[in-house]
């Protein structure tokens, strides 16, 4: 088979080959991105859609290693050369500049040569140009993230770089942080104590401290954060990090991950992307006894490379759970690569079958998508959020034309966004059975488009109070107080490193805050700060599953920014029985400080209650880390896990609706669920998993199906179980957990 390429860096790559043309294209400004009913590459056979990716994208990595902004080399090359050639005379701030490239390249060491030679070329009085304190932090940066490389990469113990930091987290290579702890000393002795670079400094020292094992002892009492800040307001035990006995601490730069049960065996298994271009998404198939083992290369999904994000679900309704991937997102013009569809052929490999399914043909940057039926006819339909490059570009809605195919109907529906869109999410928020769709976008309004029922919606968000904040990320529907209305969450993604600082600091902030909207039947009312929502994040992986088993559903944050010198912990949160939040991050060991990105929910050793595991790793080459995966130390609570199976539905059983009721010492209450995988940024299980606190006994199970509008209602049911209800048969049916 022969490939001809025609070079274009921004709008792909034309292959010609011997039963008809793949295109990969950009999109001309202003256009829809609509396309016909059929792919321009539907002729294509899905064993030549697959290698046709795979050879694309090798492509793709292959340019990154030099011309990426956050994976090339060029940006530091050149510098490098600009030095160079300077002679000994090169200023401050260009060698700060490469210091900076080399960070971002994970060289550490040659950013510190560098910096300390920004230092000897400071002009001192010179307003304009390059402060010694600038200088200055930035060699205590490199030293800290030096100190990290040589502890936290090289040993990957459960503790390390858990904040706050003790045990196996302590660094038995001294010398980094130890030299950090004097620089940002010496910053903290020449600033404003009411500056940017002032509040980072005193934030790092702690943090270095507390690396040496020598917090608070070591820190002066004025420039030490209280050590009360590194409590939780509530007992909560600790979860252990087994990423590393588990076979799953995956070593990346930020990407998606995804836990399900891909080859039907009963239990689950779990995939992980890397957003770097040349990163290989990771399948690993959960072998019981033997544990978690890579089969990648056996799944077929060698050379399937990069994906800042995934989301699942059994597209075509033939009972084996699909995988999409998701790429370029913050990439901007260098991002225009193709997503994936990856067809689960029930063989235990997969396909990209994307470039025949039509959903290749316009590329933008993004890394959110979700899968919803939004016109009610049994199969899912995809919608993706993109992001801006030159401008803002449309948002592509995908309607599923049942055989493998979809159609763009964005336009037309009209959902097209036109905005920086950073997380959509499906779900019935008026409980008419068709799904509506929230768009969280950056640095605009967002949108909570109303699902009309004829193919159409209309953007309420403005008129329902829900268009902020303006600056936002994560989002999600869930039902948070088990009244059974979906209620909404949407971060904010403004808080900087010094925000989390001055809040640790107890300073007064201005940052903006995530909104937490109660669904109150009429309506959405902005709930966050009564119950609890307030402290200062910029989550990007986030989710939600039920930590404790009260029946009640907590949330996790993913926290961080691209920038180098940002280390703020991750984020737990523990729902008080629909009443408030608590933030239980320091007492649970969740408070990691490496950048978090996808989170799932999900019971790993079928134990009954849920384990987290999430995808760490930042935007540059520098700073990838390890996978977390946090072990349920169990609650002593009683569970009930439930696997529906869509017949007139989707098959995957999303926008499907639970209601259970139970009585817990002597009180009856009822607890809610609506089927989807959970957040905006990690795929939880489609089986949900549901804890019941202390009953006894399930009194009524009402299963609400989106299609057929029918009730499935069962009584008097065992907890501690795994069953399976298929719509429209009203019989139970259990599952063995071995």
């Amino acid at each position: 088979m022969k490939f001809v390429r025609a070079s274009n860096k921004q709008f792909g790559i034309v292959v010609a080959i011997t039963t008809g043309v793949v295109v990969f294209c950009g999109c001309k400004s202003g256009s829809s991105g609509a396309k016909s009913s059929k792919s321009n590459n539907a002729s294509l056979s899905p064993e030549q859609s697959h290698q046709t990716m795979v050879e694309h994208l090798a492509e793709i990595a292959a340019a990154s290693k030099t011309e990426s902004t956050y994976f090339g080399s060029d940006r530091r090359e050149k510098l490098l050369q600009q030095v160079e050639s300077s002679k000994g005379k090169a200023s401050a701030r260009m060698l700060l500049t490469l210091g900076d490239a080399e960070m971002n390249l994970g060289m550490e060491k040659e950013a510190i040569a560098h910096f300390e030679q920004a230092l000897g070329a400071v002009k001192e009085g010179d307003e304009k140009g390059v402060q010694r304190s600038d200088v200055l932090y930035w060699l205590g940066v490199g030293n800290l993230r030096l100190a990290e490389t040589e502890n936290c990469c090289a040993q990957n113990t459960p503790d390390s770089c858990i904040l706050p930091i003790r045990g196996e987290g302590i660094h038995t290579r001294k010398d980094g942080s130890r030299k950090a702890m004097n620089y940002f000393s010496e910053v903290l002795q020449t600033t404003s104590r009411k500056s940017e670079t002032h509040v980072r400094a005193k934030w790092l020292l702690n943090i270095a401290a507390m690396t040496l094992g020598e917090f608070p002892s070591s820190v002066p009492y004025s420039d030490r954060v209280d050590p009360d800040y590194f409590t939780s307001e509530v007992a909560f035990p600790r979860f252990k990090n087994i990423s590393k006995k588990l076979g799953l601490n995956t070593f990346s730069c930020a990407g998606g991950a995804i836990v399900d049960d891909f080859d039907n065996d009963g239990d689950f298994d779990v995939a992980v992307s890397d957003s770097n271009p040349g990163g290989q998404l990771c399948f690993y198939r959960n072998r019981g006894e033997d544990g978690f083992v890579d089969e990648t290369e056996a799944a077929n999904l060698k050379g399937v490379l990069g994906g800042l994000n995934m989301v699942h679900t059994d597209f075509n309704n033939d009972g084996w759970l699909d995988i999409f991937v998701l790429r370029g997102g913050w990439f901007k013009d260098d991002g225009r690569h193709p997503n994936s569809l990856l067809r689960n052929n029930g063989d235990g490999t997969f396909t990209d079958i994307t470039l025949r399914a039509g959903l290749a043909e316009v590329n933008y940057p993004t890394q959110t998508a979700s899968w919803g039926d939004y016109d009610l006819d049994g199969d899912l339909d995809l919608y993706i959020g993109n992001e801006r490059h030159r401008e803002d570009p449309p948002s592509q809605l995908f309607r599923n034309n049942g055989d493998e195919t979809f159609t763009d109907v964005a336009r037309e529906a009209g959902v097209t966004n036109k905005r920086f869109a950073k997380a959509v999410i499906w779900g019935d928020y008026d409980g008419d059975r068709y799904p509506d769709l929230y768009v969280s976008n950056f640095g605009a309004k967002n949108r909570l488009y109303h699902n009309n029922g004829d193919g159409t919606f209309t953007d309420q968000a403005e008129e329902l109070g829900v268009d902020g904040p303006k600056v936002s990320f994560p989002c999600w529907f869930w039902d948070m107080d088990n009244d059974g209305l979906l209620d909404l969450f949407v971060s904010s993604y403004a808080a900087k490193m010094d925000d989390v600082a001055a809040d640790a600091m107890k300073f007064t902030l201005n940052t903006e805050k995530a909104r937490l909207y109660k669904n109150t039947g009429k309506g959405f009312k902005d709930v966050a700060s009564g119950m609890g929502v307030t402290r200062p994040s910029s989550p990007m992986g986030s989710n939600f599953g039920d930590l404790n088993g009260d029946g009640y559903l907590d949330f996790y944050l993913g926290t961080g920014w691209p920038d180098y010198d940002e280390l703020m912990p991750n984020q737990m949160f523990v729902n008080q029985e629909g009443r408030r939040f608590v933030d239980v991050t320091m007492a649970s060991g969740f408070g990691h400080l490496q950048k978090g990105h996808a989170i799932v929910f999900a019971d790993l050793d079928q134990d009954g209650d849920q384990d987290v595991l999430e995808e760490m790793g930042g935007a540059y080459l520098g700073d990838r880390y390890y996978n977390a995966c946090f072990e349920n130390p169990g609650f002593g609570k009683h569970w009930l896990a439930i696997k529906l199976t869509g017949t007139k539905s989707n098959r995957a059983a999303i926008g499907a609706r639970i209601h259970l009721e139970i009585e817990e010492n002597g009180v009856t209450r009822s607890i809610y669920r609506h089927v989807n995988s959970g957040g905006t940024f990690g795929g939880n299980p489609f089986q949900q998993n549901i804890g019941l606190g202390k009953a006894e006994k399930i009194k009524f199970l009402e299963i609400e199906w989106p299609v057929s509008k029918g009730k499935q209602q069962f009584s008097d049911l065992d907890v501690n179980q795994t069953i399976s209800i298929t719509e429209g048969l009203d019989k139970i049916s259990p599952i063995s957990r071995e």
